[in-house]
């Protein structure tokens, strides 16, 4: 059996280039964290990057340029290609609720990789919009007086910090989730290397 393109090469390189950026942002914004947290607790500076505060905030805003760029990139191509509206889309609460029995029994297959099952699309869409959120509240964060009605939105600025952390937490979970389904169906890092699946 022939293997067939199932991610294209502008998917893999937005992906690879996303990861990069997401774990920069996440290290870094946990060493800003520490500098002024918003709970009862401190990060530990084993997990954080940029040595001081000045360093993580360079480290944090170098990442977030990217993280947009990239994440422009790839919403782009997705559009443009019709890519977006086939892999993601419909997400159905009937389809996602089946899915989500097959996979408590077990029985969710993952034998045709060209396809999302609801629950990967409901997970991947989700995914997007956390890192939107971690945008748009991170702007409201960063320029609090030039983005006002931004930062009005989120509910002012200590509850923009809020939002911050809660949408990275997403994040964090959702890449906990993710390389824990990779390991449990090794073959799609395969795809996200090489773009085809037999």
């Amino acid at each position: 059996m022939q293997p067939q393109l199932v991610s294209p090469l502008y998917v893999r390189v937005t992906h690879w280039i996303n990861a990069l950026a997401v774990f920069v942002m996440i290290s870094s914004g946990l060493k800003i964290y520490n500098a002024s947290p918003i709970f009862d607790f401190l990060i530990p500076r084993s997990v954080t990057l940029g040595g001081w505060l000045g360093g993580a905030l360079l480290w944090h805003f170098a990442a977030m340029w990217l993280l947009v760029a990239n994440g422009l990139v790839y919403l782009a191509c997705n559009a443009a290609t019709g890519r977006l509206w086939k892999k993601f889309f419909p997400i159905t609460p009937r389809a996602l609720l089946d899915d989500t029995r097959r996979a408590l029994r077990g029985e969710l297959s993952h034998d045709d990789l060209s396809k999302y099952n609801s629950i990967q699309k409901a997970a991947y869409v989700a995914a997007i919009a956390g890192c939107i959120l971690l945008v748009l509240s991170g702007l409201a964060i960063w320029k609090p007086v030039q983005l006002a009605l931004l930062r009005d939105l989120m509910g002012g600025f200590d509850n923009a910090r809020i939002v911050h952390f809660m949408a990275m937490t997403f994040i964090v979970f959702f890449i906990f989730i993710h390389v824990v389904m990779v390991a449990l169906v090794p073959r799609t890092l395969l795809v996200m290397l090489s773009g085809r699946s037999r």
